[in-house]
């Protein structure tokens, strides 16, 4: 499999440019391109996933063992010539352990290309080069890009690479209309970008002129055979698959791709539906999950959307099993209410309003134990879990206890006979028993329901 990774000394250094005009070049000089992420972030692959017209994956050394992380990454690379993997914060930056770039680079045998952000920097640029390249051995970095560099720096930073004995794979010269926009929970999903096709047209153009893509593609094809046991899945069904209906449009757009084609290869049937525009719930489900997004950007369509938000409530009402996911979990909320004291009614499955504070709550990894049986997993049991948001609740719910890796703890997670709710971003392939527990209660809705609204 042929395969490179664009990393970055940091976040912000401009890894989610090259790699995204990387992806742009390779699809139009007529490669069949597959794209990964690493680390648990959503947003990133959305832009992969406009350029290559497939759904981009997520790489993440928290949430898998080696053995599941090569193989969904050779079962997703099977169908193109080349896979480009982004990585995540700077190169050796890590949260849980064995999440870092490096980390997955090392585990899966991935050739690595750092990106130097040059911007103030001139003959410091070789410190950085050397750092990178000795500061943890041993590892797969090839060479370097560098980005917002004056070509008055061209002819020394050959030099320098040269002398280091590692590869120059040219440079992005500084172009503010080669610039994502960012919000307060990250970068805006690509959908929100004006004129992105066009900034994606000029970005490509121009890594064509100056970097070394024939270089790129020759690296890619020397890095190793991938090796794995395939992961054993079960598939569920009763002569028919379940149909789960998943909330998909401008707000609820955060989802590993990986849950849903877990879901489908254990038996599920996946139907979307839009929260902002349709009037109710798919005809005949068996389950519902809502996941993360931006509701709160269209709080007011959202709520005036009365129809979809009683379909949502009597399907709750039925018993259907629902997992709600962070926004989704917004939205089954009384109501969403804005520091500026605006505030916007919604599903009302759960007794308590989200509200909106001025700072992350609660970010990053965490490992949920159960503290009693729920849709997912019995009690005792420990899953591993993400959180990415400014929004917090008055009713967090105490279904988990909830750790993350510094020590500190706290009770999360509303969960009834058919909801498991909360702030947390599961991913299926850290325990496949999650998706296995929530289609068996799908399977076992429509025994004993038949159908849905």
């Amino acid at each position: 499999m042929n395969r490179i990774m664009i990393a970055g000394t940091h976040s912000g250094c401009g890894k989610t440019t090259v790699t995204c005009g990387l992806l742009k070049v390779l699809k139009e000089t007529g490669y069949k391109v597959s794209a990964f992420k690493c680390g648990p972030d959503y947003i990133d692959p959305m832009f992969h996933s406009k350029i290559i017209k497939v759904k981009s994956r997520n790489l993440d050394g928290f949430f898998t063992d080696k053995n599941t992380m090569n193989y969904l990454l050779d079962v997703n690379s099977h169908d193109s010539d080349i896979s480009v993997i982004e990585g995540v914060m700077g190169f050796y930056d890590d949260y849980g352990g064995k999440a870092s770039a490096f980390d997955i680079s090392n585990d899966t045998g991935t050739p690595v290309i750092i990106v130097i952000d040059c911007s103030g920097m001139s003959g410091s640029v070789g410190a950085v080069i050397n750092g990178y390249l000795n500061y943890k051995k041993p590892n797969n970095v090839v060479g370097f890009i560098f980005n917002r560099m004056p070509i008055s720096l061209e002819d020394d930073i050959k030099k320098l690479c040269s002398q280091m004995g590692t590869e120059y794979f040219g440079y992005i010269p500084k172009n503010n209309d080669f610039h994502i926009g960012s919000r307060h929970l990250g970068l805006i999903t690509a959908d929100e970008i004006k004129n992105l096709n066009e900034k994606l047209k000029m970005l490509s153009d121009q890594i064509n002129k100056t970097v070394l893509i024939d270089k790129i593609i020759e690296i890619a094809g020397k890095a190793e055979i991938v090796n794995y046991e395939i992961p054993k899945i079960p598939k569920l069904n009763d002569g028919k698959n379940a149909r789960i209906a998943v909330a998909y449009d401008r707000a609820f757009c955060f989802y590993y791709e990986d849950n849903l084609d877990l879901l489908r290869k254990m038996g599920g049937e996946i139907i979307f539906f839009s929260p902002l525009e349709d009037s109710k719930l798919p005809d005949n489900i068996d389950g519902l999950i809502l996941g993360g997004g931006y509701p709160e950007l269209y709080a007011e369509k959202l709520s005036e959307n009365k129809e979809m938000l009683e379909s949502v409530r009597s399907a709750a009402n039925s018993k259907i099993p629902i997992i709600a996911e962070c926004g989704g979990y917004m939205y089954l909320h009384k109501s969403v209410k804005f520091q500026n004291g605006k505030e916007y009614r919604m599903a009302g499955v759960i007794d308590g309003i989200a509200f909106e504070t001025s700072k992350l709550q609660r970010f990053g990894y965490t490992e949920l134990t159960a503290d009693r049986d729920n849709l997912l997993c019995k009690k005792g049991e420990i899953v591993r879990s993400h959180e990415f948001h400014y929004w917090d609740s008055s009713f967090c719910g105490d279904c988990f206890t909830a750790r993350k890796l510094n020590g500190k703890q706290w009770k999360c997670g509303y969960s009834t006979e058919n909801i498991i709710a909360g702030f947390p971003h599961f991913y299926f392939y850290n325990k496949p028993s999650m998706a296995e527990s929530f289609l068996k209660k799908c399977l076992d809705y429509r025994s004993k329901y038949g159908k849905t609204v």
